[in-house]
């Protein structure tokens, strides 16, 4: 086929070589992501991060095809061709079965992504499965199973998904553009010169070592200062409340939801099929809630409302030491009329930038090796004192959520406020910003 090229911000041209490749694109599961947003609620707090899934995917996609080609090219030896197709499609592919609102919605509705991925990949009746046939009848399974870490070749596997893959490369940089922060880059170029594949996965030469330090300090720069920022996760909890209240709301007055937000009924009925879920997106949801704003329940109302016109909650940190004086703290919001269930929340973001290889934990992470010019590997961290400080430690906070009126104390409700504040200071917990 001719080769079709994207213009995209972060990779300048996006190159499609392969007519299977061009095909996946144009399929109506893949023209959906267009419509999901990246990062949902980040775009509340930066307001420039209105990219979606499409272009990132577009995005993994290409860093694969870039690997994949020097691969081939460097190191025939080590690499087989054959590999190089399903490791450009299950880049392009990885986060297909992302849906409305994402982690957000899935918590709540009890659904999962990366189940919907392979089923999406594998379903006959999708016009991605279709695409996928075309190469082999079993090709979906092959690229479903890189997506769920089955797949024999480690080497496509940690390509796709590791503690640095194309996926973390190309949400690095995209995230950091679109959010206007300089936090997430680092030096693609230079990594894409020092990868290479070994017979069960693959290394980074031991010159470009600096380069995956600057990565490992952009991702954990980025998940600290922009993924973890207090105010979009008040977006979080706003969101979680207000289809939480929505869905206690269903069970007593089923019709309001079947006029106002039909395609939600599944959901709250837990008989969902591949072509309900496929059918939610960002604006379907947003519709929802611009509608649930003229609700006669006051609470779903006021939170819809809250949600749209971006009225946040406020948040304190606290720690396990405090958890259990939280408890408190909602008796106290509720004393103001204020249901707690709804209008508080635990929002708890942790990560780990970085560990070694522990195959005896829940779920070993793949570490980073570097190549010695003997042919021996050493894992990074033990040759990095930068890497060193950050493997093995858990980074974030644990935030408590509230409605802002609590710092307000000019009302009726000024000595239950008055007495919340007390608490917040006795307790040592960190006021909000």
């Amino acid at each position: 086929m001719k080769e079709k090229v994207f213009r995209d911000p972060i990779h300048n041209y996006i190159h499609v070589k392969d007519p299977i490749i061009a095909q996946l694109i144009d399929t109506k599961e893949f023209q959906r992501l267009r419509r999901i947003k990246q990062v949902p609620t980040t775009s509340y707090t930066f307001h420039g991060a209105e990219h979606n899934r499409f272009s990132h995917c577009l995005g993994v996609y290409e860093i694969a095809r870039r690997i994949t080609e020097i691969f081939e090219q460097q190191y025939p030896q080590l690499w087989d061709p054959k590999e190089s197709l399903i490791t450009m499609t299950a880049g392009l592919l990885h986060d297909i079965g992302h849906g409305a609102y994402s982690h957000t919605f899935e918590r709540l509705f009890e659904t999962d992504h990366e189940a919907y991925t392979q089923e999406i990949i594998t379903n006959p009746e999708t016009e991605v499965n279709a695409v996928l046939r075309q190469v082999s009848d079993d090709f979906p399974q092959e690229v479903a199973s890189v997506i769920n870490h089955t797949y024999p070749n480690k080497q496509v596997v940690q390509l796709i998904s590791s503690q640095i893959d194309c996926d973390r490369m190309d949400y690095l940089l995209r995230d950091s553009y679109y959010t206007g922060t300089s936090y997430g880059q680092f030096d693609l170029t230079r990594i894409l010169r020092v990868i290479q594949p070994v017979e069960n996965g693959i290394v980074f030469a031991k010159n470009g070592m600096h380069a995956v330090e600057d990565y490992l300090i952009g991702r954990y720069q980025m998940y600290m200062q922009v993924y973890f920022h207090p105010a979009s996760r008040a977006m979080e909890v706003l969101l979680q409340n207000l289809l939480k209240r929505a869905k206690y709301l269903y069970h007593r007055d089923p019709h309001y939801f079947q006029s106002t937000s039909p395609k939600l009924i599944p959901f709250f009925e837990k008989q969902t099929q591949l072509d309900d879920y496929l059918a939610l997106d960002d604006g379907v949801m947003n519709t929802y809630f611009q509608t649930w704003m003229a609700c006669k329940d006051s609470v779903l109302s006021d939170l819809a409302k809250r949600f749209i016109n971006r009225k946040l909650f406020k948040s304190i940190t606290f720690d396990q030491a405090n958890a259990e004086k939280l408890e408190e703290l909602s008796t106290l919001v509720k004393h103001t009329g204020f249901d707690p269930e709804y209008y508080t929340g635990i929002h708890i973001n942790l990560d780990l930038p970085y560990d070694v290889y522990k195959p005896k934990s829940n779920k070993p992470r793949t570490q980073i090796d570097i190549a010695q010019k003997d042919g021996s590997k050493q894992e990074l961290s033990s040759l990095s004192p930068l890497v060193a400080a950050l493997s093995g430690n858990i980074h974030g906070d644990r935030r408590y959520y509230f409605p802002k009126e609590m710092l307000e104390a000019q009302d009726l409700f000024a000595q239950d406020k008055q007495e919340f504040q007390k608490h917040i200071r006795n307790e040592h917990l960190v006021l909000p910003d």
